[in-house]
């Protein structure tokens, strides 16, 4: 990345891709990532891919969010560990689907909490952790504004 683009990214998260397959170098808030894809579709598998950096952002959010909400109340979560999963699955089963070969994106959360806690407590911990501010923007109505400048 050039230094002008590594400058924008203080304010956002600055993607940049070149020529070398599907290898992607992104800075967010100063960090340097790279994003990739398996070497099966074309990438050299040199860091995760898209999904799986959303999943990264949406498990992040859900732990940092359960970890606010626990210190707050005083109760004794010593750990919470995120497993999470992407895919698509027909949509057999839905019934305001247009298309009968649609398929709908699914995330599975997995979440195992660790420390003295009752089941009250894990119960509206897991309760706490959907309300993340990613889950939230995810399934809220988002929208896009894309603009093409000079390069």
């Amino acid at each position: 990345m050039d230094g002008q683009t590594q400058t924008s990214a203080a304010t956002g998260v600055v993607v940049d891709i070149g020529r070398e397959h599907y290898r992607t170098e992104i800075v967010a808030a100063g960090h340097a990532i790279v994003a990739d894809e398996p070497v099966g579709v074309g990438g050299t598998n040199a860091g995760p891919g898209p999904y799986e950096l959303l999943l990264a952002s949406l498990g992040a959010c859900k732990a940092m969010t359960l970890r606010m909400y626990a210190d707050r109340k005083g109760w004794a979560l010593e750990r919470a560990i995120f497993s999470l999963r992407h895919d698509r699955r027909h949509a057999d089963d839905c019934e305001d689907c247009d298309d009968p070969k649609a398929r709908l994106d699914h995330i599975d959360v997995e979440v195992q909490l660790v420390g003295d806690l009752d089941q009250t407590q894990r119960a509206r911990l897991l309760e706490i952790s959907e309300k993340c501010p990613v889950h939230r923007t995810v399934t809220g109505d988002l929208r896009f504004n894309s603009t093409l400048v000079d390069g």
